[in-house]
């Protein structure tokens, strides 16, 4: 306690402050507050105490504020169960299909990793513009480039030669991170700007939680059959299609 008050006090010296705080200001202060929560319960209980839903609550106020948070909280989920889906059935799908590459050197797996990744670079470079485009804009962009991300998705699993599946997935993460670079711009334009962070928070666990299902959905499906690519396929059409039913878009405007 000591200490503390010295360094209370040299920091009002330096500051050119006069400090009247003393020890026993401080010690006065031992017995005042409330006891303590112990235990893990208690933590959680001193957690709840602080939820405050009026951030959450705002999100609602409106109609037209409400309809834009089911919407993108949805197309967000729709995204976020539609990418594990397709990373984790594809093989399987391509296999079944008799898309037997015969080229399974590490030299060329890492190398069109590197030449599908840095596709990424320029598809958002390119959203950048998109959205700025008029008649287009962030709706504009985010729904063609959802779409497209679904179409060349269906497409990769036609490939029969290591070219080909090279060609689609180029393709495929060109669109996505045009994709990902406008909805993650989008979102939090849209969202009032006091309850950004709520917004932002529960699009982005919408996301994560659907993501998780993933895993669970290859622990019960038939790996042998189409149906999981063809419904990460659907999710990503689906999630562009709502997007024209979004009631904003936030192009040239400073305030909604």
């Amino acid at each position: 306690d000591a200490d503390a008050v010295a360094v209370i006090h040299e920091v009002a010296r330096r500051n050119g402050k006069p400090s009247s705080l003393t020890l026993a200001d401080l010690t006065g202060l031992d017995h005042d507050g409330q006891e303590g929560y112990q235990g893990s319960s208690a933590a959680l209980q001193r957690k709840l105490e602080k939820v405050d839903l009026r951030h959450v609550r705002s999100l609602f106020a409106t109609r037209t504020l409400a309809w834009f948070t089911v919407l993108i909280t949805t197309i967000w989920a729709f995204i976020g169960l539609g990418f594990p889906l397709y990373n984790a059935f594809l093989p399987y799908i391509q296999a079944t299909r008799g898309a037997h590459f015969g080229d399974s050197s590490t030299y060329i797996t890492y190398r069109n990793s590197l030449i599908i990744s840095a596709l990424g670079i320029p598809g958002c470079l390119f959203g950048g513009l998109l959205v700025e485009l008029p008649h287009f804009g962030r709706k504009g962009a985010l729904s063609i480039s959802t779409v497209f991300t679904g179409v060349f998705l269906f497409a990769s699993t036609t490939a029969l030669t290591s070219d080909a599946l090279l060609g689609w997935n180029c393709a495929y993460n060109f669109m996505s991170n045009i994709m990902y670079a406008v909805l993650y711009a989008y979102t939090p334009e849209i969202f009032p700007t006091k309850d950004r962070g709520t917004g932002n928070a529960i699009t982005a666990s919408a996301n994560r939680i659907f993501g998780v299902l993933a895993p669970v959905i290859a622990m019960f499906a038939n790996l042998q059959t189409s149906i999981p690519v063809y419904v990460s396929g659907a999710l990503f059409i689906a999630a562009g299609a709502l997007v024209i039913l979004l009631p904003f878009d936030s192009r040239g405007k400073v305030s909604l």
